[in-house]
């Protein structure tokens, strides 16, 4: 399917009754939310996914509200005057200054098979290519899209598109929070809550933990202060040194499940117990403010074996979400000068 127009919107030509527009804001929530609903059996979706589960028409709102200019970085599908498809594009610099720029897709059963996946994916990579263009990343620049393990459609498509894969997250569930092991702590260890003089040093923790690891998004210590929910952190401290931290936070669409967003010990203090130790301590922070399930993710090629304490706690694998990417070729049709 082709692209035209400063929008690189598809052409609908050989596909009767359906057409390209882009997103028209509010109103369009709720039929964005019900193609997710709608895609949930066959592509066997986790509603209780903390990586991409079944959100609602206002949690769309409010992703959409985090996009670089949503009206021209979404297109929705429209058939025969409803919504039964759309895609969307948002982008980041990783670590090592590569430009990640990440496009997904969502479209109704009914509607595949017959070319307007495809088109929606021409769509998605036009867009970048004009946007790389513009922003001047081309070197750096690759093309990212994401599938879970059980989205068949959409991972025959990416494969078939040039796509190859380069990572997955496991996501891993604590079906309940009831029963605990114990947490023995390595002698000189304490933990705790984390102080507001102490953010910086929990951010620095983490962002360390990184150090060396492929395709992990820039995280600067504004943004970790935009998103904090210290209700649950609990760090660990060597003397006056700070050698790991749980950042654990009670859904906000859920208030009974918990999430473990960051488990970091720093490379000193690993093999000793200390993860173990501040996991089940943000855990039972989570239980005692109402939490009965928790959730987390981890790389699939961790290599602190993060995968084995989380086991051995009791989490079991839910999911798998796969990152796939292709590399970015600017054309010229498509490298002209477009309006801001």
């Amino acid at each position: 399917m082709g692209v035209n127009g400063d929008d690189g919107l598809a052409s609908t030509a050989r596909m009767p009754g359906y057409a390209f527009r882009p997103y028209h804001g509010h109103e369009d929530h709720g039929a964005m939310a019900a193609v997710r609903l709608g895609c949930a059996e066959r592509d066997r979706t986790d509603a209780r996914s903390i990586v991409e589960g079944l959100p609602t028409a206002a949690e769309i709102g409010e992703a959409t509200a985090e996009l670089d200019d949503p009206y021209r970085n979404q297109v929705l599908v429209e058939h025969n005057g409803g919504i039964v498809g759309y895609s969307t594009i948002r982008w980041w610099q990783e670590r090592d200054e590569t430009w990640l720029y990440l496009h997904r897709g969502y479209l109704l059963p009914e509607h595949r098979g017959q070319g307007i996946g495809s088109a929606m994916l021409d769509w998605a990579e036009s867009r970048i290519r004009r946007l790389v263009h513009r922003h001047g990343t081309a070197r750096t620049a690759v093309l990212g899209a994401n599938a879970t393990a059980s989205e068949q459609d959409a991972t025959a498509l990416l494969v078939a598109s040039g796509y190859r894969r380069v990572f997955s997250l496991v996501e891993l569930e604590l079906a309940d929070l009831r029963q605990l092991p114990d947490r023995p702590l390595p002698a000189g260890t304490r933990v705790g809550a984390i102080a507001p003089s102490s953010y910086r040093a929990a951010w620095k923790t983490v962002v360390d933990s990184y150090a060396g690891a492929a395709f992990t998004e820039r995280w600067t210590f504004e943004s970790f202060l935009a998103t904090a929910d210290p209700t649950c952190w609990r760090a660990a401290w060597d003397g006056g040194h700070m050698a790991g931290v749980a950042l654990c936070s009670i859904r906000r669409q859920n208030p009974t499940a918990g999430e473990v967003e960051e488990l970091s010990v720093r490379s000193g203090s690993r093999r000793l117990g200390l993860g173990r130790a501040l996991l089940l301590d943000g855990l039972r922070c989570l239980r005692e403010h109402g939490a009965e399930t928790a959730r987390l993710y981890t790389g699939t090629a961790n290599p602190h074996r993060s995968y084995d304490l989380y086991e051995s706690v009791g989490f079991r694998r839910r999911n798998e979400h796969v990152r796939y990417r292709k590399p970015v070729t600017v054309r010229p049709t498509e490298a002209a000068p477009q309006r801001p």
